[in-house]
């Protein structure tokens, strides 16, 4: 693999996007024909034009791109080669007697800087009124294919690729000999990938969706259902799964049945592509907070320039069908899948699977995704915060990675 050696100095990256690109967006912005949406106040047809508008046009006239680049540019990040594949991350040192090094990785539609609420607390726990002994160095790459992970070389990519990436950016070329991981989402996919691979080299790993390895797979890859009839099962169980269902389908069969298709639109229009990353946010975000109040404008776009300038729309999507076109096949016949040490974050917020109480939560765990782990330690179940964990909840991934990592180190 073409990278650089252990111990060798890595140069460091800065953004820096060219004012062209940004004119070009802006062009775009201010050209935007918004479609016509009578009688969708409430959002029954999807996200409406009379949200969105005032959200287009701050992006287009006041949205600072340039001071986002500053606040971005104030981490450590590199992006290195990974065998033809670039691969950016952050990599910020544990400021304590002794840091474990801890990968932070999520999903769709994600990017890196969802994650910047927890790494001062979790590198520098003492200035963060916590014990330095939890400190840890904190790296965070992009997924390949999303954000500044791009352009994607290889166009099979999935989350065993990734798993392949990111132990190759830990050992070889970071030099860890051992270390933690943090994930959800697709992240929690790459995570049990190297949990089942690679759980000598892991201290643990602390996941905040099951996320089973059969995911994406079998004739129905693209229906969360498995084409179950919610009409013949018992209250309460029908309304959580059809609820579920209703959030979460359009995307899923979307983006595994034609993801190329809609890439056409959203990788030609900011506005295509921000609604559709926005409609995720909005819906997947906590089920029982203010989605305004919690989500200030300036993050949004940030995540969604990030998209943009790096065209990585179309690469993100197609993480979804590679699973599926390409499963992983398991490299031992050790079970449960995953041997390394787990933990678990889950927010009672998170409309998947939209569990009313913890009971139920750990309940639908235990049934389900938990037969996947050989070495299950602590299941957490935290009141506040939805899919989007570590950017709603920080103090509970915060909490529950020292709990986990401290029994572990």
């Amino acid at each position: 693999m073409s990278t650089p050696q252990q111990g060798s100095a890595l140069e460091q990256f800065t953004i820096e996007i060219d004012q062209d690109v940004l004119d070009d967006l802006r062009r775009r912005l201010k050209a935007t024909r918004f479609a016509p949406d009578p009688d969708n106040d409430d959002e029954k047809y999807g996200l409406s034009t009379e949200y969105i508008k005032p959200l287009l046009e701050y992006w287009a006239d006041g949205f600072d791109w340039r001071a986002v680049e500053t606040k971005l540019n104030a981490v450590n990040q590199h992006r290195i080669d990974v065998d033809g594949t670039p691969v950016h991350f952050i990599h910020e040192r544990g400021k304590g007697p002794a840091p474990i090094p801890l990968l932070l990785m999520h999903g769709w539609p994600w990017t890196y800087h969802h994650w910047h609420k927890v790494i001062g607390p979790l590198t520098d726990p003492a200035a963060h009124g916590g014990d330095p002994a939890d400190a840890f160095d904190v790296v965070i790459p992009s997924l390949p294919g999303f954000g500044f992970s791009t352009p994607l070389t290889n166009p099979r990519e999935n989350y065993a690729d990734m798993a392949e990436r990111f132990q190759h950016l830990m050992t070889a070329v970071l030099g860890y000999e051992k270390y933690g991981v943090g994930a959800a989402d697709y992240g929690a996919l790459v995570g049990a990938r190297l949990g089942h691979k690679y759980a000598d080299s892991l201290y643990g790993i602390q996941l905040g969706n099951e996320m089973p390895p059969t995911m994406f797979q079998g004739d129905r890859f693209w229906d969360l259902s498995g084409g179950q009839q919610t009409e013949d099962l018992p209250e309460p169980t029908r309304s959580r799964l059809a609820r579920r269902n209703n959030i979460y389908v359009s995307h899923v069969a979307a983006h595994l049945l034609d993801g190329q298709t809609i890439t056409h639109g959203l990788n030609d229009s900011p506005a295509g592509m921000l609604a559709w990353i926005l409609k995720r946010y909005k819906t997947w975000s906590d089920r029982n907070a203010d989605f305004d109040a919690n989500w200030p404008a300036d993050d949004i776009l940030t995540f969604a320039t990030i998209y943009w300038v790096n065209e990585a729309i179309g690469s993100s999507i197609r993480a979804y069908k590679n699973a599926s076109l390409y499963p992983p096949k398991p490299v031992n016949d050790l079970q449960p899948y995953v041997q390394a040490p787990a933990g678990f974050t889950f927010l009672l917020g998170d409309r998947s699977p939209g569990a009313e109480s913890r009971e139920e939560r750990v309940e639908i765990f235990k049934t389900g995704g938990a037969r996947f782990y050989a070495d299950i330690r602590d299941v957490n179940v935290h009141e506040k915060g939805g899919h989007f964990g570590a950017y709603e909840n920080p103090e509970a991934w915060i909490g529950d990675l020292r709990q986990t990592f401290r029994k572990l180190r």
